[in-house]
């Protein structure tokens, strides 16, 4: 099949060709199966674009490594229904498919007790066809009855066809034969237990792909496999039969017009490296639009930060993984407490966070000495800390009052020092607690923020960037 002819086809360039990979439950195969089927696809020779519903870092990298190009996150509790529905479309325009990855169960959403947030939110939002992928392992006619169950617990459940996980040839033809003549829905292909492209998992989920032993060779095997038990072509013609989609002009012009509202020409520091790898594309995207120059840094590798920055950024990772490498490079370290100390405008999470403190426990045990630009110590606890979306409030960004800010924590760590900043409140909760160190240089603490959600804070921080370039 070749890829899309716009012209030929007078495509609405609204009609963004996409559709939902989603599951019954986490665990069920969908990272492995995503990658796979854009593997292939990109063998075809189409051009995708892939996304994560929800605030997952991880699987994201894996479509990245299939694709070559970046892997967009759609989340409808910190990016909102519009911004979800604006950076598919920014991001699908001119693709023959976009493909979305769905997030635990396909009705899981906010504090376990809602659909707000969950990969079914995503597919409604955006109505996008989803193939829900079915777990077979140790059951055959009960998958069936699962089904169902996810067919009509909602009316509108946007589901349009199923594909069979870790099934026998000849029993796939069996439960295929089943499920079609029974639920009248159509059954997309199966995938056999593909044991040599088993995906490791560590505490913050997926192993990053750069850990995973020939993830190349893995990854063209698994497409070979996709290509021979999955009906890809069936799959494109879903995916090509949907409703166009709204661009909500506010939300468009906000973004577009962001950059009216500051001076460009200031050069903001980000760190990429194994430590620090948990970046939204979208959110650097935002500052180059407030017209940042963005210029990536390592604090394992580099000696120093880059030259004549304004503003510099640390968001999430592992660096308790890299402790004693980031600790035995002094001249950084430096670097970045002086700069701090300087006043250059910083944003600093989780993992950033941790190591602009004085001191952090690595996952070996030891304690290691960091940036020293925050006091504390940051230290590795037992059981998960923090973990889902929290709403932060009554603080101020670089010395701007923003409003309410959408977040997302999950952390295994805990500081002596987190910050009373901000009121973090879990959604539908009463559980509340003080967070974050901000002032009119700093923005640090372990909540993840996604700019699409509240675009106020990058123009803070790009203020802040700003001024400081003019007073220097």
């Amino acid at each position: 099949m070749q890829p899309i002819n716009d012209k030929d086809n007078n495509r609405n360039s609204h009609a963004i060709p996409r559709l939902l990979l989603t599951a019954a439950s986490s665990g069920s195969g969908k990272t492995l199966i995503t990658c796979g089927i854009l593997k292939a696809l990109k063998n075809r020779g189409l051009n995708c674009a892939a996304f994560k519903c929800g605030p997952d870092y991880i699987d994201p990298m894996f479509h990245r490594k299939v694709l070559g190009i970046d892997s967009y996150n759609l989340d409808t509790f910190m990016c909102k229904r519009t911004g979800v529905r604006q950076s598919l479309l920014s991001h699908g325009k001119n693709r023959d498919i976009c493909v979305l990855e769905g997030v635990m169960g396909y009705y899981d959403g906010i504090a376990g007790i809602s659909k707000e947030a969950s990969a079914w939110d995503v597919a409604d939002t955006t109505d996008t066809p989803a193939i829900l992928i079915l777990d077979c392992k140790g059951v055959s006619v009960s998958a069936v009855a699962v089904v169902k169950g996810f067919l009509e617990y909602e009316t509108e459940h946007h589901i349009k066809g199923v594909i069979l996980n870790r099934i026998s040839p000849m029993m796939y033809a069996r439960m295929k034969q089943m499920i079609e003549e029974q639920l009248k829905v159509r059954v997309y292909g199966y995938v056999p237990v593909v044991s040599e492209c088993v995906l490791e998992s560590r505490y913050l989920g997926l192993q990053i792909p750069e850990e995973v032993e020939k993830i190349n060779e893995k990854l063209e095997h698994l497409a070979r496999v996709m290509e021979d038990t999955v009906d890809l072509d069936g799959i494109l013609e879903l995916a090509r039969n949907v409703s166009a989609m709204q661009e909500d002009t506010q939300v468009k012009e906000h973004l577009l017009n962001l950059s009216d509202t500051l001076q460009k020409g200031i050069r903001i520091a980000v760190a990429h490296d194994e430590a620090f790898c948990f970046i939204y594309p979208d959110n650097l995207e935002i500052l180059k639009k407030l017209g940042a120059e963005i210029v990536t840094f390592s604090p394992i590798h580099d000696r120093s930060l880059p030259e004549n920055i304004q503003g510099m950024v640390l968001y999430g990772g592992y660096p308790e993984l890299y402790a004693k490498e980031l600790s035995e490079n002094d001249s950084m370290r430096e670097s970045i407490c002086h700069a701090v100390t300087l006043g250059v405008p910083c944003i600093a999470e989780c993992g950033g966070f941790m190591y602009l403190q004085e001191r952090l426990e690595g996952s070996d045990g030891k304690i290691y000495d960091m940036a020293g630009a925050l006091f504390g110590k940051s230290y590795k606890t037992e059981k998960l800390r923090r973990f889902g979306y929290i709403i932060l409030s009554k603080g101020t960004v670089f010395g701007h009052n923003v409003g309410n800010i959408t977040a997302h924590e999950f952390h295994y760590y805990e500081s002596e020092e987190c910050g009373h900043a901000f009121t973090a409140k879990k959604p539908m909760s009463t559980r509340g607690w003080e967070c974050m160190i901000s002032t009119d240089t700093i923005l640090a603490g372990y909540p993840h923020i996604h700019y699409m959600g509240n675009p106020q804070v990058a123009e803070a921080f790009a203020g802040a960037c700003r001024r400081y370039k003019e007073k220097d």
